[in-house]
């Protein structure tokens, strides 16, 4: 018996390095083909769409982190977003000769530099603050909801509200961050090369894809181990976990704030990919799409949250394109056969009716659909096993 149960630990362990090898070598195929033949494919135009694309796919892993994992609904991610979009655009409006000033500030009336956009001439604090700027943002956020044990319908209403808050704050500084107008890159030099050139727009491009890669295997890590099983378990049953001994509300603050750092990410690359950000980043029809593309591509599946971000945005694109008057029913009809026909999402319905036969095929188990994993678990084998064995006694 025990040497049945160490077999199939062995079989278990042994299918899941097989699982993880081919996930690399899908993730090297993929980044090969994104970098070395999507740009000859491709326009200069359609690349830069692509490379927006895949920005915007990273915040939906962001919120897939914290919706798919940890059934946390945020709909305030555009805050994140567009802190880290303010960021870079603050360091690349202050490259300019020494002492100049942004050319807005003179039409507000301001002639010195505000305090806190000094720190700002420094790149490498540049990329600090675009994502622990973010991080801090949602952490501090999260810790007064989670810790009055709010969740549910109204975490989703209070992060909506604090990004209506937000929004118009941004919006009325226009002697700091020129409000309504935001802070425009394109023209701007990043290291002596402008910013909208073509040689610095296949560098965010490549950037952009390996900085997903990167994210990807990070939230792979974290939700593959024993802390994704615990955020899964808030999910499901939030009080038996607070009374197995686990202070959820740290947990969960620590999962939004990682969710906050990846939305800033998100929003500095798509700002110097589209070249501006303003306050609209922050308008509420724009965090309920994020939250769709994953829905789309299927939530807690971090790979149907990169797919749903793409598919929907290439979709908007062309619809837009084709059908210039008429194109958003078209994008709602999608919305509403996705929820009403496949509630889990494109890869959700690949995995329940199409994946069995290509594990068959790869020589791979079937999925076991129990939570935690009971049917591959040698420990829950071995009580059965000492259960069948007393009642036969």
């Amino acid at each position: 018996m025990t040497v049945d149960i160490l077999s199939r630990s062995q079989s278990l362990k042994r299918e899941r390095k097989r699982q993880f090898l081919l996930e690399g070598i899908a993730i090297v195929a993929i980044a090969i083909f994104l970098i070395g033949v999507m740009p000859l494919l491709l326009t200069p135009f359609r690349l830069r769409l692509l490379g927006r694309f895949l920005s915007l796919a990273i915040v939906a892993l962001g919120i897939d982190l914290i919706w798919g994992y940890t059934g946390l609904l945020s709909l305030g991610h555009g805050i994140f977003f567009a802190l880290g979009g303010y960021a870079i655009a603050m360091h690349l409006q202050l490259q300019l000769p020494p002492g100049q000033i942004p050319d807005f500030f003179p039409l507000y009336g301001v002639t010195e530099l505000p305090l806190f956009w000094q720190p700002f001439y420094s790149f490498p604090f540049t990329l600090l603050a675009l994502i622990l700027i973010p991080s801090l943002v949602a952490g501090f956020l999260g810790y007064l909801v989670f810790r009055n044990r709010i969740k549910g319908v109204y975490f989703s209403i209070l992060t909506q509200a604090a990004l209506i808050v937000f929004f118009n704050f941004f919006n009325g500084q226009q002697k700091l961050i020129n409000g309504t107008n935001g802070l425009k890159t394109d023209t701007n030099q990043l290291f002596g090369v402008v910013v909208s050139s073509q040689p610095a727009q296949f560098a965010f491009y490549t950037a952009t894809i390996l900085i997903l890669i990167l994210l990807y295997v990070l939230t792979r890590w974290l939700t593959s181990g024993r802390f994704g099983r615990l955020l899964i378990a808030i999910r499901d049953d939030e009080n038996r976990v607070r009374f197995s001994g686990y202070d959820p509300t740290a947990f969960k603050v620590l999962v939004f704030a990682i969710s906050g750092g990846i939305a800033g990410i998100s929003g500095a690359l798509f700002t110097v990919q589209s070249g501006i950000i303003t306050p609209s980043a922050m308008d509420v029809a724009f965090s309920i799409e994020m939250v769709i593309w994953v829905a789309v591509g299927g939530r807690g599946t971090l790979v149907g949250a990169i797919l749903g971000a793409l598919l929907v945005n290439y979709a908007r694109t062309f619809l837009s394109e084709q059908f210039a008057e008429v194109w958003l029913f078209f994008q709602g009809a999608l919305f509403l056969i996705v929820v009403t026909v496949l509630p889990d999402g494109i890869l959700g319905w690949l995995r329940s009716w199409q994946w069995g036969k290509v594990r068959a095929l790869l020589g791979m188990s079937a999925p076991v659909v129990t939570y935690p994993s009971l049917e591959q678990d040698p420990e829950v084998q071995k009580e059965r096993q000492e259960v069948g064995e007393d009642g036969n006694q």
